[in-house]
């Protein structure tokens, strides 16, 4: 099986070159990658994400060794662009690098240079010869927020080697029972339900989220209806609404945001009511002429929130929704597209009716509709989205008691 393993990552590391001719992802990827100068650390603690929402997730840890620990060096390694190329510069960590492919050489070159004293890895991503070496030098492996399904290889006939994996961990902080009792059923027992970081993140961000002056003179007193993380499916919906909620403002924050994306986005919407956020300065008109204004940045979202009266969150037309969680901290009712079964928090929105998931055109008039039109449902909606992200917070003091961060 470690054999087919290690074709399978040589062949990944293949298809990224291919790619790279014609992808910029996968091109940052690639020369992310190369020729690295990597810093000789005595000791370090190594925090590993798949990407920026997972950096996003486990944030409110590093974030608590910084503070507690600011002695300690650390370590930040994505595997993706999209978190790499965002957070390449952030303060909380003295080096942050593109994770080495998984080879074995790799792993023991890498590791032996930043030289960790604990490693923790958020939610996602088991790479077997990281964890093997972790695991010969005895350096504590703990991965939180963990989250599994029954359908993942490690609970399959043919899933041996990711279960030996899972032996290499130190200890799980994962984020419900289910995945609890799914790795127990295995023969892991060093697992805990401490729930899920994030809630913790998100809440501190709506205690004290940053001042936007312009978002707020946009909004100038009217409802606001905000589509964040948002792919073209997505925003074909969205757009729909805007002709007949003339007397609301909307705010598109789509997921990517080069120029022929924005473009189109523009082409959905009513001729002359749109503005960019990057024109506003050079904009010599009132804020009041426009109804639609496209954030065509990265990084204000978990912001924009706090001046929302209903979010619509993307993805779910695409491989599953984005974060619910920055702005259900807010109290906002959720909408969002029906791939969101991989999601835990979606899930308990849906039950305690804060959340709504859409398939079609139809389907989001009225459930848009049906939250705004009874200002009494709304303001129960908007309490009980409250209270459900405040009575999950906990899980960052939970672990970092549990390993001493």
């Amino acid at each position: 099986m470690l054999l087919i393993y290690n074709i399978g990552i040589n062949l990944y590391f293949c298809a990224i070159y291919v790619a790279s001719f014609f992808n910029k992802k996968a091109k940052l990827w690639l020369t992310g990658r190369n020729n690295i100068a990597y810093k000789k650390f005595e000791k370090s603690t190594w925090f590993h994400f798949a990407s920026l929402g997972e950096f996003e997730q486990g944030r409110s840890l590093l974030e608590h060794v910084r503070k507690h620990q600011p002695e300690t060096k650390i370590v930040v390694t994505f595997f993706s662009p999209s978190g790499y190329e965002i957070r390449k510069n952030t303060p909380l960590a003295d080096a942050v690098y593109y994770l080495p492919l998984d080879t074995a050489a790799n792993a023991r070159a890498f590791i032996e240079v930043i030289n960790p004293s604990v490693a923790v890895f958020t939610k996602y991503e088991y790479w077997y010869h990281y964890f093997n070496q972790l695991h010969k030098k005895q350096v504590p492996l703990y991965v939180i927020s963990g989250i599994f399904r029954s359908g993942q290889v490690f609970f399959k006939w043919y899933g041996g080697l990711h279960r030996r994996m899972l032996g290499f961990v130190t200890y799980f902080f994962v984020q419900d029972t289910a995945s609890k009792e799914l790795l127990q059923a295995v023969g892991v027992s060093n697992v805990e339900v401490s729930g899920d970081t994030r809630f913790d993140r998100v809440w501190a961000n709506a205690q004290h989220p940053t001042e936007l002056p312009l978002i707020d003179q946009f909004k100038n007193d009217h409802k606001l209806f905000i589509a964040g993380s948002t792919w073209p499916e997505d925003e074909a919906l969205v757009a729909a609404l805007v002709k007949d909620y003339a007397d609301w403002k909307f705010i598109f924050a789509p997921h990517e945001i080069g120029e022929e994306k924005i473009a189109k986005l523009i082409d959905l919407l009513p001729l002359n009511s749109v503005i960019r956020y990057s024109r506003i300065a050079d904009n010599q008109l009132s804020l009041n002429n426009y109804q639609t204004l496209i954030i065509d940045n990265i990084g204000m979202l978990s912001s924009l929130y706090q001046y929302a009266d209903v979010a619509f969150i993307g993805g779910g037309f695409g491989v599953g929704i984005h974060n619910t969680l920055e702005a259900a901290a807010f109290g906002l009712p959720v909408i969002f597209g029906p791939k969101y079964d991989k999601f835990k928090e979606a899930k308990d929105l849906i039950s305690i009716k804060g959340g709504y998931c859409i398939n079609d055109e139809p389907e989001l008039k009225a459930t848009v509709a049906y939250i705004t039109e009874d200002i009494q449902r709304y303001n129960t909606v908007c309490q009980v989205v409250r209270d459900y992200v405040k009575e999950n917070t906990g899980a960052t003091k939970t672990i970092a008691d549990h390993i001493h961060l």
